[in-house]
């Protein structure tokens, strides 16, 4: 575990401390380039994408809590028939 460690810290303190780590080759370069464009563009659509599957899935999860609570309130007015 200890050399796993070391070996980690080593790879890290190696791509860090390398120059062309400090920025990717859209960024690196010139900003109103068509790579820097693309990449903003990939990076607003997978943001686009995840913020519709997380308001969809909460309101999911709204609908069920809704749903249940419609279920016990309806369950308490009918009598029991036994």
């Amino acid at each position: 575990m200890k050399r796993f460690l070391y070996l980690a810290l080593l790879g890290l303190a190696a791509v860090v401390t390398r120059p062309s780590a400090l920025a990717c080759a859209a960024c690196f370069g010139k900003s109103d380039s068509s790579m820097a464009y693309g990449m903003n563009a990939g990076i607003m659509t997978l943001l686009v994408v995840i913020l519709t599957m997380l308001s969809l899935i909460a309101s999911f999860f709204v609908f069920v809590v809704r749903r249940a609570a419609r279920m016990d309130s309806a369950s308490e007015t009918v009598p029991p028939s036994a």
